[in-house]
């Protein structure tokens, strides 16, 4: 298995939670290591390029016992998992004690077999790494002071929750600059020379342990937005961007490895341009989720450039399940749309089979919800099918979808096209249209190809199997003539008819 795929799929797997529901089914621990080839089927589904075994690191008893005293932390517990047990909570993956995989789950030998599983299966390996904080007990912490933010007894005794003692020095809790400080890890400095160097090392290391790296809130690391929140605290303001600085160092090591960023505040263009293969697609998820088609088709206007190293999703870890933000007769209209649009695709585990409760990431048990086996076959179909047909091959394009003077409904279509560069007109020409809104719409779609005149053409829906015949004159103009009922969809193979 060589390189990565232009348009890779992604599978997010919860750890934690995976691993003890195998081991709760079978009566011992089920490690990394130890997972059956059936429980590794599970998790790559046709279609996938790679796993997200989300939070494999070691995390930190100092964190769990912050997260077990904290009021709010377990009210939210409660709230996802009524029947919550001391035992379910295991602290955060997102405070890190040290970058080795947790024994828990299998330590290094489990990882590096976790990995091997998945490469013998063609899917490649995602790990995380959170470059803003390390948890209290992180090696760094007494070791190398000098790589946090650093402040001293006045700034303890104004803002106990902000600011943390360790021996002789005092150091601030990570945060955002929107929200509280986190009161179970410790801040890093982005501008601190040896913090970069560190960072650097550590990519180094995790990269040599997998095939893609997720970068947690990377947009936290811009001079600019470091600078804001934490102002002479950090010191003197390096000329070179963080991003730059590490990413150069690792790929003298790593140059494959495909780096994710975490983006938020429309940063995901800079983070492209500071060397991210991705970046997360959090507007078209709200914009999907806000229910106005010609905003998502707005969105679909950027420079191809730019999309194509965009993450498309409808869930992960961070946000709620899709199936309780977006109603049934809407949800497979958006999930035909993220998979077959340019860039990356996103999956989250727990999300074919309809779950409805976010797992909050501190838990390693959920509840127990009935899946919904038929739509989970059916989001199954939809990554093969996709995968199979290779849909996502070649030039793609936008699709105007016109109306007439007296019905303008056309305005909640959207339709794109896929073209082959080596295409000979016969077999892998593709078209979707979907409505994403909750009233029937109809439309005129012109296709694109000059090649369609004279001649007929059969459209297969790939995943209804439904066919239709048209004639090629048509399709140019005035177009495909489509009148769809809310949230209908279709993934059509275009083939000419000998």
């Amino acid at each position: 298995m060589t390189g990565w795929p232009d348009t890779p799929v992604i599978y997010e797997v919860n750890t934690a939670v995976w691993l003890a529901e195998l081991t709760r089914a079978a009566g011992e621990p089920v490690t990394l290591g130890s997972a059956t080839d059936a429980d590794w089927d599970a998790v790559t589904p046709a279609g996938a390029d790679a796993v997200w075994l989300m939070g494999v690191w070691e995390r930190s008893p100092a964190g769990l016992e912050l997260a077990r005293a904290n009021a709010g932390l377990l009210e939210s517990f409660r709230e996802a998992l009524p029947d919550l047990r001391d035992a379910d909570i295991i602290g955060s993956p997102y405070c890190v004690r040290r970058y080795v995989a947790d024994d828990r789950f299998g330590g290094p030998s489990g990882l590096a077999a976790a990995r091997a599983a998945l490469t013998a299966r063609g899917v490649r390996l995602i790990l995380d790494y959170v470059p803003n904080h390390v948890a209290p007990d992180h090696p760094w912490v007494t070791e190398h002071p000098e790589f946090f933010i650093q402040g001293d007894d006045d700034d303890l005794k104004a803002d106990p929750a902000g600011w943390l003692p360790v021996g002789a020095h005092v150091l601030a809790h990570g945060r955002d600059p929107y929200f509280p400080p986190w009161p179970d890890v410790v801040q890093l400095n982005a501008f601190a020379p040896a913090a970069r160097a560190a960072t650097a090392q550590t990519l180094s290391d995790i990269a040599g342990q997998c095939d893609g790296i997720r970068c947690d809130m990377a947009m936290l690391m811009f001079n600019d937005i470091f600078g804001k929140t934490w102002g002479s605290r950090a010191g003197q303001r390096p000329a070179e961007e963080f991003w730059p600085a590490v990413i150069t160092e690792l790929r003298t090591r790593h140059p494959e490895t495909v780096l994710i960023a975490e983006a938020y505040w429309d940063t995901e263009w800079t983070l492209q341009q500071q060397g991210f293969g991705f970046a997360y697609d959090k507007r078209l998820y709200d914009r999907i989720l806000s229910g106005n088609p010609p905003d998502v088709r707005g969105h679909l206007l950027a420079d191809l450039s730019y999309q194509s190293r965009m993450l498309r999703f409808l869930e992960n870890h961070d946000e709620p399940r899709i199936a309780g933000q977006l109603p049934a007769v809407l949800e497979r209209a958006a999930a035909v749309t993220i998979a077959t649009l340019p860039g990356a695709t996103m999956w989250h585990e727990g999300q074919f089979e309809g779950r409805r409760v976010r797992d909050p990431v501190f838990l390693e048990r959920r509840p127990d919800e009935p899946p919904d086996q038929e739509l989970a076959a059916w989001y199954r179909d939809l990554l093969r099918k996709v995968g199979e047909h290779r849909v996502r091959t070649g030039a793609w394009q936008l699709l105007p979808a016109t109306g007439w003077p007296d019905n303008q409904s056309g305005d909640n279509i959207i339709a794109w096209c896929w073209t082959p560069a080596d295409d000979a007109g016969e077999v892998r020409r593709h078209v979707v249209v979907v409505n994403l809104s909750a009233a029937p719409a109809q439309a005129q779609i012109p296709l694109p190809w000059p090649d369609l005149a004279g001649r007929q053409w059969n459209l297969v829906d790939l995943l209804s199997g439904e066919e239709f015949a048209r004639d090629g004159g048509q399709l140019a103009s005035p177009g495909l003539y489509v009148d769809m009922q809310p949230g209908q969809f279709y993934l059509l193979a275009v083939r000419a008819v000998a």
